[in-house]
Protein backbone atom coordinates (compact mmCIF):
# COMPACT_ATOMS: atom_id res chain seq x y z
CA UNK A 1 0.00 0.00 0.00
CA UNK A 2 1.58 3.44 -0.98
CA UNK A 3 0.68 6.63 0.38
CA UNK A 4 -0.12 9.87 -1.55
CA UNK A 5 3.06 11.00 -1.68
CA UNK A 6 4.56 7.77 -2.73
CA UNK A 7 2.28 7.54 -5.86
CA UNK A 8 3.35 11.02 -6.66
CA UNK A 9 6.72 10.35 -6.41
CA UNK A 10 6.97 6.68 -8.36
CA UNK A 11 4.87 8.97 -11.19
CA UNK A 12 7.28 11.66 -11.27
CA UNK A 13 9.93 9.33 -11.86
CA UNK A 14 8.25 7.47 -14.21
CA UNK A 15 7.70 10.52 -16.90
CA UNK A 16 11.88 11.23 -16.82
CA UNK A 17 13.77 8.82 -18.86
CA UNK A 18 16.58 6.76 -17.49
CA UNK A 19 19.07 8.21 -19.84
CA UNK A 20 18.35 11.85 -19.00
CA UNK A 21 19.02 11.67 -15.32
CA UNK A 22 22.53 13.52 -14.90
CA UNK A 23 24.59 14.33 -12.32
CA UNK A 24 24.92 17.47 -10.00
CA UNK A 25 26.65 19.84 -11.31
CA UNK A 26 27.26 23.08 -9.46
CA UNK A 27 26.31 26.51 -11.18
CA UNK A 28 27.63 30.01 -10.40
CA UNK A 29 25.42 32.76 -8.97
CA UNK A 30 23.77 33.93 -12.23
CA UNK A 31 23.49 30.42 -14.30
CA UNK A 32 20.39 29.90 -12.29
CA UNK A 33 18.36 31.85 -14.09
CA UNK A 34 19.41 30.54 -17.66
CA UNK A 35 16.59 28.06 -18.05
CA UNK A 36 12.73 28.49 -17.91
CA UNK A 37 10.23 30.54 -20.31
CA UNK A 38 11.77 33.10 -22.18
CA UNK A 39 15.17 31.80 -22.37
CA UNK A 40 16.03 32.85 -18.47
CA UNK A 41 16.85 35.96 -17.12
CA UNK A 42 20.31 36.05 -18.41
CA UNK A 43 18.81 35.67 -22.09
CA UNK A 44 16.61 38.70 -20.87
CA UNK A 45 19.31 40.83 -19.59
CA UNK A 46 21.63 40.35 -23.18
CA UNK A 47 18.72 40.83 -25.09
CA UNK A 48 17.41 43.85 -23.27
CA UNK A 49 21.35 44.97 -23.91
CA UNK A 50 21.54 44.83 -27.61
CA UNK A 51 17.99 46.57 -28.27
CA UNK A 52 18.46 49.45 -26.11
CA UNK A 53 16.31 48.71 -23.39
CA UNK A 54 15.25 51.47 -20.24
CA UNK A 55 15.81 48.84 -17.99
CA UNK A 56 19.60 49.20 -15.69
CA UNK A 57 21.48 46.18 -15.48
CA UNK A 58 21.27 44.63 -12.03
CA UNK A 59 24.41 45.56 -9.86
CA UNK A 60 26.82 42.47 -8.92
CA UNK A 61 26.52 41.53 -5.14
CA UNK A 62 28.22 43.36 -2.65
CA UNK A 63 30.59 41.48 -0.39
CA UNK A 64 32.92 43.75 2.58
CA UNK A 65 35.79 44.67 1.47
CA UNK A 66 39.07 43.98 3.19
CA UNK A 67 43.20 44.88 2.84
CA UNK A 68 44.76 42.03 1.26
CA UNK A 69 46.70 39.93 3.68
CA UNK A 70 44.54 41.47 6.54
CA UNK A 71 42.06 40.19 8.88
CA UNK A 72 38.53 41.59 9.38
CA UNK A 73 36.30 41.10 11.46
CA UNK A 74 33.25 43.15 13.71
CA UNK A 75 34.52 46.42 12.65
CA UNK A 76 38.20 45.24 13.64
CA UNK A 77 41.12 45.20 10.76
CA UNK A 78 44.24 43.14 11.68
CA UNK A 79 47.18 44.11 9.24
CA UNK A 80 49.90 43.00 12.01
CA UNK A 81 52.94 41.35 11.40
CA UNK A 82 52.85 41.49 7.45
CA UNK A 83 55.94 43.38 6.49
CA UNK A 84 53.77 46.52 5.20
CA UNK A 85 55.71 49.72 4.23
CA UNK A 86 52.69 51.81 4.04
CA UNK A 87 49.47 52.22 5.32
CA UNK A 88 47.04 49.75 2.84
CA UNK A 89 44.22 50.86 0.83
CA UNK A 90 40.35 50.17 1.43
CA UNK A 91 40.08 49.78 4.51
CA UNK A 92 36.35 49.63 5.35
CA UNK A 93 34.75 52.93 6.18
CA UNK A 94 32.79 51.37 9.66
CA UNK A 95 35.96 50.08 10.72
CA UNK A 96 36.60 51.04 14.76
CA UNK A 97 39.93 49.27 15.76
CA UNK A 98 42.54 49.25 12.82
CA UNK A 99 45.72 46.93 14.17
CA UNK A 100 49.00 47.55 11.95
CA UNK A 101 51.91 47.52 14.53
CA UNK A 102 54.76 45.24 13.73
CA UNK A 103 55.26 46.22 10.64
CA UNK A 104 58.21 48.42 8.63
CA UNK A 105 55.65 51.79 7.84
CA UNK A 106 58.28 54.41 7.52
CA UNK A 107 55.57 57.95 6.35
CA UNK A 108 51.76 58.78 7.25
CA UNK A 109 50.65 60.46 4.32
CA UNK A 110 47.56 62.83 4.09
CA UNK A 111 45.12 60.61 2.88
CA UNK A 112 46.25 57.49 4.46
CA UNK A 113 42.99 57.25 6.79
CA UNK A 114 40.61 59.18 4.19
CA UNK A 115 37.25 57.83 4.83
CA UNK A 116 37.94 56.54 8.81
CA UNK A 117 36.25 59.20 10.94
CA UNK A 118 34.30 55.84 13.00
CA UNK A 119 38.23 54.72 13.70
CA UNK A 120 37.67 54.58 17.73
CA UNK A 121 41.80 53.04 18.31
CA UNK A 122 44.75 52.78 15.85
CA UNK A 123 47.85 50.86 16.85
CA UNK A 124 50.92 51.63 15.02
CA UNK A 125 53.39 49.99 17.14
CA UNK A 126 56.65 48.76 16.17
CA UNK A 127 56.91 50.22 12.62
CA UNK A 128 59.78 52.62 11.38
CA UNK A 129 57.71 55.71 11.12
CA UNK A 130 59.82 59.24 11.32
CA UNK A 131 57.28 61.49 9.21
CA UNK A 132 53.87 62.11 9.50
CA UNK A 133 51.81 64.81 7.36
CA UNK A 134 50.17 67.67 9.23
CA UNK A 135 46.98 66.26 8.09
CA UNK A 136 46.98 62.70 8.46
CA UNK A 137 44.87 62.45 11.92
CA UNK A 138 42.37 65.13 10.67
CA UNK A 139 39.52 62.27 8.81
CA UNK A 140 39.38 60.72 12.50
CA UNK A 141 36.92 62.41 14.18
CA UNK A 142 36.38 59.89 17.00
CA UNK A 143 39.68 58.33 17.65
CA UNK A 144 40.14 57.74 21.76
CA UNK A 145 43.58 55.69 21.79
CA UNK A 146 46.26 56.06 19.70
CA UNK A 147 49.11 53.63 20.29
CA UNK A 148 52.37 55.43 18.25
CA UNK A 149 55.22 53.41 20.67
CA UNK A 150 58.38 52.00 19.11
CA UNK A 151 59.05 54.13 16.05
CA UNK A 152 61.32 56.96 14.71
CA UNK A 153 59.16 59.93 15.52
CA UNK A 154 61.11 63.31 17.04
CA UNK A 155 58.60 64.96 17.27
CA UNK A 156 54.99 64.22 18.70
CA UNK A 157 52.82 64.39 15.60
CA UNK A 158 50.63 67.82 14.87
CA UNK A 159 46.93 68.25 14.82
CA UNK A 160 45.73 64.87 17.10
CA UNK A 161 42.21 64.53 17.25
CA UNK A 162 40.39 66.55 19.27
CA UNK A 163 38.49 63.55 20.59
CA UNK A 164 41.80 61.75 21.72
CA UNK A 165 41.88 59.98 25.33
CA UNK A 166 44.69 57.85 25.36
CA UNK A 167 48.72 58.62 23.90
CA UNK A 168 50.90 56.23 24.00
CA UNK A 169 54.23 57.36 22.21
CA UNK A 170 57.55 56.20 24.17
CA UNK A 171 60.38 54.43 22.62
CA UNK A 172 60.88 57.21 20.11
CA UNK A 173 63.45 59.74 19.78
CA UNK A 174 61.82 62.69 20.34
CA UNK A 175 63.41 65.86 22.19
CA UNK A 176 61.08 68.33 22.15
CA UNK A 177 57.36 68.77 23.16
CA UNK A 178 57.17 72.27 21.45
CA UNK A 179 54.53 75.31 22.54
CA UNK A 180 50.86 74.29 21.04
CA UNK A 181 51.53 70.47 20.75
CA UNK A 182 48.15 69.49 22.62
CA UNK A 183 46.63 72.87 21.72
CA UNK A 184 43.44 71.21 19.82
CA UNK A 185 42.88 68.63 23.05
CA UNK A 186 40.47 69.03 25.60
CA UNK A 187 40.48 66.44 28.18
CA UNK A 188 42.52 63.05 28.28
CA UNK A 189 43.11 60.07 30.11
CA UNK A 190 46.48 59.05 30.13
CA UNK A 191 50.00 60.40 28.25
CA UNK A 192 52.40 57.73 28.54
CA UNK A 193 55.95 59.60 26.85
CA UNK A 194 58.68 57.27 28.13
CA UNK A 195 61.64 55.84 26.96
CA UNK A 196 62.19 59.46 24.96
CA UNK A 197 65.86 61.58 24.88
CA UNK A 198 64.20 64.37 26.51
CA UNK A 199 65.60 67.04 28.67
CA UNK A 200 63.96 69.58 30.99
CA UNK A 201 64.90 71.97 28.42
CA UNK A 202 62.81 70.20 25.55
CA UNK A 203 59.10 71.40 27.00
CA UNK A 204 58.64 74.66 25.62
CA UNK A 205 56.42 77.08 27.45
CA UNK A 206 52.72 76.40 26.78
CA UNK A 207 53.05 72.72 25.48
CA UNK A 208 50.42 71.62 27.59
CA UNK A 209 48.45 74.86 27.47
CA UNK A 210 44.76 73.92 27.81
CA UNK A 211 44.95 70.33 28.28
CA UNK A 212 43.34 68.74 31.32
CA UNK A 213 45.06 65.35 32.12
CA UNK A 214 44.54 62.97 34.35
CA UNK A 215 47.86 60.85 33.89
CA UNK A 216 51.23 61.27 32.14
CA UNK A 217 54.39 59.46 32.12
CA UNK A 218 57.46 60.51 31.22
CA UNK A 219 60.40 57.81 32.50
CA UNK A 220 63.19 56.78 31.18
CA UNK A 221 64.33 60.23 29.35
CA UNK A 222 67.25 62.37 30.42
CA UNK A 223 65.24 65.27 33.22
CA UNK A 224 67.05 66.33 35.48
CA UNK A 225 64.43 68.41 37.76
CA UNK A 226 60.91 68.07 37.67
CA UNK A 227 59.62 69.85 34.90
CA UNK A 228 57.59 73.16 35.82
CA UNK A 229 55.56 73.72 33.36
CA UNK A 230 53.31 70.29 33.10
CA UNK A 231 49.47 70.27 33.23
CA UNK A 232 48.62 71.38 36.70
CA UNK A 233 45.31 68.92 37.38
CA UNK A 234 47.38 65.91 37.19
CA UNK A 235 46.32 62.80 39.23
CA UNK A 236 49.34 61.03 38.46
CA UNK A 237 52.87 62.02 37.31
CA UNK A 238 55.51 59.42 36.91
CA UNK A 239 59.39 60.52 36.57
CA UNK A 240 60.81 57.07 36.90
CA UNK A 241 64.32 56.05 35.41
CA UNK A 242 65.53 60.03 35.01
CA UNK A 243 68.79 61.78 36.36
CA UNK A 244 66.76 63.92 39.13
CA UNK A 245 69.02 64.65 42.22
CA UNK A 246 66.96 66.93 44.01
CA UNK A 247 63.23 67.72 44.47
CA UNK A 248 63.36 71.58 45.45
CA UNK A 249 60.72 73.81 47.14
CA UNK A 250 58.34 75.15 44.27
CA UNK A 251 59.34 71.81 42.54
CA UNK A 252 55.79 70.41 43.50
CA UNK A 253 53.94 73.81 44.16
CA UNK A 254 52.33 73.86 41.05
CA UNK A 255 50.24 69.80 41.18
CA UNK A 256 48.18 70.15 43.96
CA UNK A 257 45.55 67.37 42.94
CA UNK A 258 48.16 64.51 42.70
CA UNK A 259 47.56 61.22 44.79
CA UNK A 260 50.24 59.17 42.82
CA UNK A 261 53.66 60.47 42.17
CA UNK A 262 56.89 58.75 40.93
CA UNK A 263 60.36 59.36 41.34
CA UNK A 264 62.02 55.64 41.83
CA UNK A 265 65.13 54.94 40.08
CA UNK A 266 66.63 58.54 40.11
CA UNK A 267 69.77 59.82 42.18
CA UNK A 268 67.95 61.99 44.12
CA UNK A 269 69.73 62.66 47.59
CA UNK A 270 67.64 65.67 49.06
CA UNK A 271 64.00 66.95 49.60
CA UNK A 272 63.94 69.84 50.50
CA UNK A 273 62.17 70.75 53.82
CA UNK A 274 58.40 71.53 53.01
CA UNK A 275 58.54 70.43 49.14
CA UNK A 276 55.80 67.79 49.96
CA UNK A 277 53.24 70.20 51.60
CA UNK A 278 52.39 71.52 48.22
CA UNK A 279 50.68 67.76 47.84
CA UNK A 280 47.88 67.89 50.28
CA UNK A 281 45.89 64.55 47.99
CA UNK A 282 48.87 61.97 47.90
CA UNK A 283 47.67 58.35 48.29
CA UNK A 284 51.18 56.84 47.22
CA UNK A 285 54.91 58.04 46.78
CA UNK A 286 57.05 56.42 45.01
CA UNK A 287 60.98 57.38 45.77
CA UNK A 288 62.43 53.28 45.91
CA UNK A 289 66.34 53.34 43.86
CA UNK A 290 67.32 56.97 44.86
CA UNK A 291 70.31 58.06 47.00
CA UNK A 292 68.09 60.06 50.14
CA UNK A 293 70.00 59.51 54.02
CA UNK A 294 66.98 60.05 55.72
CA UNK A 295 62.80 59.79 55.57
CA UNK A 296 61.76 62.64 53.78
CA UNK A 297 60.94 65.29 56.18
CA UNK A 298 56.55 66.59 56.01
CA UNK A 299 55.21 62.40 55.75
CA UNK A 300 52.94 63.03 58.81
CA UNK A 301 51.19 66.39 57.52
CA UNK A 302 49.77 64.55 54.13
CA UNK A 303 46.44 63.10 55.68
CA UNK A 304 45.81 60.70 52.94
CA UNK A 305 49.28 58.88 52.23
CA UNK A 306 48.65 55.30 52.56
CA UNK A 307 52.21 53.87 50.27
CA UNK A 308 55.42 55.09 50.59
CA UNK A 309 58.27 53.52 48.92
CA UNK A 310 61.73 53.95 50.18
CA UNK A 311 63.53 50.83 49.73
CA UNK A 312 67.14 50.95 48.11
CA UNK A 313 68.36 54.56 49.43
CA UNK A 314 70.89 55.11 51.80
CA UNK A 315 68.87 55.38 55.12
CA UNK A 316 70.20 54.95 58.43
CA UNK A 317 67.68 55.81 60.77
CA UNK A 318 64.28 55.72 61.60
CA UNK A 319 62.64 58.54 64.23
CA UNK A 320 59.60 58.30 66.26
CA UNK A 321 58.18 61.19 64.46
CA UNK A 322 59.48 60.33 60.29
CA UNK A 323 55.91 58.70 59.59
CA UNK A 324 52.76 59.40 61.91
CA UNK A 325 52.04 62.43 63.39
CA UNK A 326 51.93 63.83 67.18
CA UNK A 327 48.23 64.76 67.35
CA UNK A 328 46.16 61.66 67.35
CA UNK A 329 43.19 61.78 64.95
CA UNK A 330 45.30 64.17 62.35
CA UNK A 331 45.81 61.38 60.34
CA UNK A 332 42.92 60.49 58.05
CA UNK A 333 44.09 57.52 56.13
CA UNK A 334 46.65 54.98 57.92
CA UNK A 335 49.30 53.25 56.15
CA UNK A 336 48.83 50.46 54.61
CA UNK A 337 52.32 49.62 53.26
CA UNK A 338 55.85 51.20 54.19
CA UNK A 339 59.17 49.88 52.61
CA UNK A 340 62.57 50.29 53.93
CA UNK A 341 64.31 46.80 53.07
CA UNK A 342 67.80 47.22 51.35
CA UNK A 343 68.30 50.36 53.58
CA UNK A 344 71.04 50.57 56.54
CA UNK A 345 69.10 50.97 59.24
CA UNK A 346 68.56 48.63 61.74
CA UNK A 347 65.27 46.98 62.35
CA UNK A 348 65.69 46.72 65.91
CA UNK A 349 67.11 50.06 66.36
CA UNK A 350 63.34 51.54 65.42
CA UNK A 351 60.74 52.64 67.84
CA UNK A 352 57.74 50.66 67.24
CA UNK A 353 56.21 54.04 67.77
CA UNK A 354 57.50 55.00 64.87
CA UNK A 355 54.93 53.12 63.13
CA UNK A 356 51.75 54.24 65.40
CA UNK A 357 49.97 55.08 62.40
CA UNK A 358 50.48 52.08 60.56
CA UNK A 359 46.79 49.71 59.77
CA UNK A 360 49.11 46.01 60.60
CA UNK A 361 52.50 45.48 61.08
CA UNK A 362 52.54 43.11 58.09
CA UNK A 363 52.62 46.53 56.56
CA UNK A 364 56.47 47.38 57.13
CA UNK A 365 58.81 45.73 55.11
CA UNK A 366 62.17 45.90 56.47
CA UNK A 367 65.47 43.61 54.83
CA UNK A 368 68.72 42.57 55.38
CA UNK A 369 71.01 45.68 54.22
CA UNK A 370 74.07 44.45 52.22
CA UNK A 371 76.67 46.73 51.49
Amino acid sequence: MFSHCSVLLLSMFSLTPLSLALPFEQRGFWDFGIDGDGGGLMTMMMRDEEEGSAVEELPPPEFPVCPFGCHCQLKVVQCSDLGLTEVPKNIPAETKLLDLQNNRISELKENDFKGLANLYALSLVNNKISKVHPRAFIPMQHLQKLYFSRNLLTAIPKNLPPSLVELRIHENRIKKVAEGTFSSLGIMNCIEMGGNPIQNSGFEPGAFKGLKLNYLRISEAKLTGIPKDLPDNLHELHLDHNEIQAIELEDLSRYKHLYRLGLGNNRIRMIENGSLSYLPNLRELHLENNRLSRVPRGLPDLKYLQVVYLHSNNISQVNVDDFCPRRFGTKRSFYNGISLYANPVQYWEVQPAAFRCVNDRLAIHFGNYKK
